[in-house]
């Protein structure tokens, strides 16, 4: 018997509410198969915008400069 390939999780899909992101079934968010809730589980880009993949464990936030305060 040999080993069913692992799906590509999509990175940015078109329609992402269309579909329940909970397992690997990828079921449609109106005919969820699996029970895996009673809510559809949303995609991280639904969850955390476009740049969903930068929220990793290494993820480093963009220095900020601190405003200089003003002469008294």
């Amino acid at each position: 018997m040999t080993a069913q390939p692992k799906k590509k999780f999509p990175v940015l899909p078109a329609n992402p509410e269309r579909l329940c992101w909970g397992c690997d079934k990828y079921c449609a968010a109106d005919a969820m198969l699996c029970g895996n809730g009673s809510d559809r589980t949303q995609h991280p880009s639904e969850l955390f915008g476009e740049h969903w993949r930068d929220w990793g464990h290494d993820y480093q936030p963009d220095a900020v400069t601190p405003e200089p305060t003003p002469p008294k």
